[in-house]
């Protein structure tokens, strides 16, 4: 018995070792060999207009700013010569006959680019297109031979916790690789159609535009940016989901430029404060603020829908909706599901193109005459949208409601973010055109048993929800 144990603790301690070596990766060199000829390193040069003055030599105002101007005028001939500034950066090949893909802020402004092969090779680049959403740009070079070049893999398949590598031009020191494991999926930096892979392998200025690829030699993502706060790696970098960039390289390559689809609405999140208010029983979906003229208010669409499904997919947050919206084809009729009056709607809604629009912030409030009626509720001061505070405050023709004079900074209204001068044209997702109606609709809600109450504010004309708590 004693020697049957002894034995099978001696192959458990072997067993525990094989599995042990399988977890290290294997020399990386092949994958290494077999890839690099599609990398490449990206220069750009840019011609800069030269200054008009001694600026960087001596502070601005110093007596001797006229002298060091004399000797710069002396020395130029009285010229101010244009200068070229250089940029480096890398990218890789994605077809034989010479596509490029690298970020769209390695060559931005670039007069010239110049492509940089393994081999030594140095061609050319062309721009395509570029896309500043994604930070993605395409090049073409020109070659008399068939070039190297690497495939897109799914970066859905990407887990946390895989290998990869990252391929590029650190710092300008040529051809370099690093390892690491994929760290987060997700991640969304400050673009709309953000979808970053975060990894510790090595990421330095340079690697912009470079691949990261898994350990099958396949793309699963674009090196784009760092999290650094000395310039430098320390293990948190971030790459562009390749199923976004390929959707980007495509469309670049088909029509110079990206289509993506748009709905024609302004949306939000949805809060428990606010599903609760909406009766809503899960707290998913996007919420509509306002539908201005576009594909939606021609299919109609309303202010206060609240989007759960969007072409056969569930929509959990507005991030969500965007990105699938935008990956949606121009021109396709798409079946939107809506949450309205305590039922689900199907409405389709034929796509455009995403436009963007943003809304001014409105000045200060002076106050109205003295005989305008003013009252306090839920911790704000309102009065009706008069003539004068419509003329002060930039509101549309169209707009009614109630205007917030001033608010209680300890109030729940402030916390929310309602401040002096927001115009409150909905109560309980009925228009409001008095203080009167406003009671009524807080009076209405308490009585059927409401926490809180749904309020529709603008602000410069940007529309939002505000779900306010109405517990006496």
């Amino acid at each position: 018995m004693r020697l049957f144990w002894l034995g099978f603790l001696a192959l458990s301690l072997f067993l525990m070792q094989a599995l042990a070596a399988q977890a290290k990766p294997e020399s990386l060199a092949p994958l290494a060999e077999k890839i690099s000829p599609a990398v490449v390193n990206i220069t750009t040069s840019t011609v800069v207009e030269g200054r008009t003055g001694p600026q960087g030599i001596v502070p601005e105002g110093s007596p001797f700013e006229d002298f060091f101007r004399e000797f710069q005028d002396r020395n130029n001939n009285g010229e101010q010569r244009p200068r070229r500034s250089s940029a480096l950066g890398s990218g890789f090949v994605i077809s034989e006959d010479g596509y490029v893909v690298t970020n769209n802020h390695v060559i931005d402004g670039a007069d010239e680019i110049l492509v940089e092969f393994f081999s030594g090779e140095e061609l050319p680049a062309k721009v395509i297109g570029t896309d500043p959403n994604t930070d993605i740009a395409l090049l073409k070079v020109e070659s008399d031979e068939p070039l190297s070049f690497v495939s897109f893999g799914d970066s859905d398949n990407a887990l946390v916790g895989d290998w990869v590598m990252a391929m590029g031009n650190p710092l300008g020191q040529g051809f370099s690789v690093s390892v690491g494991i994929v760290s987060a999926r997700n991640r969304a930096l400050s673009g709309t159609y953000d979808d970053y892979i975060q990894t510790d392998a090595a990421i330095n200025r340079g690697n912009s535009g470079g691949p990261l690829f898994n350990m099958d030699g396949e793309v699963v993502g674009v090196n784009t940016a760092i999290l650094s706060p000395n310039g430098g790696s320390i293990g948190i970098g971030f790459s562009m989901a390749s199923n976004v960039v390929t959707r980007v390289v495509d469309q670049l390559k088909e029509f110079g430029e990206t289509r993506r689809g748009w709905l024609g609405v302004r949306i939000q999140d949805v809060t428990e404060e606010i599903a609760e208010a909406m009766g809503l029983e899960v707290v998913a979906g996007a919420l509509i603020t306002d539908v201005p003229e576009g594909p939606s208010k021609e299919a109609g669409l309303l202010s206060g829908d609240v989007i759960v499904n969007f072409d056969g997919t569930e929509v959990t947050d507005t991030r969500s909706l965007v990105k699938k919206v935008g990956n949606t084809t121009v021109g396709k009729a798409v079946r939107v599901v809506v949450f309205r009056d305590g039922a689900t709607k199907t409405i389709l809604v034929t796509l455009g193109r995403r436009e963007e629009a943003e809304g001014a912030v409105p000045a200060a409030v002076t106050k109205p005459d003295s005989e305008m009626q003013e009252e306090e509720v839920l911790g704000m001061t309102i009065t009706v949208l008069t003539p004068k505070l419509r003329e002060e405050l930039g509101v549309d023709d169209g707009l009614t409601g109630l205007v917030v004079m001033d608010i209680e900074e300890t109030s729940e209204a402030f916390e929310k973010g309602l401040r002096a001068g927001d115009l409150i044209t909905e109560v309980g997702q009925q228009k409001v055109t008095s203080v009167e109606q406003m009671d009524e609709q807080i009076t209405a809600a308490r009585e059927a048993g409401r926490k809180s109450l749904l309020l529709l504010v603008r602000r410069g004309g940007d529309p939002r929800f505000v779900a306010l708590n109405i517990e006496d």
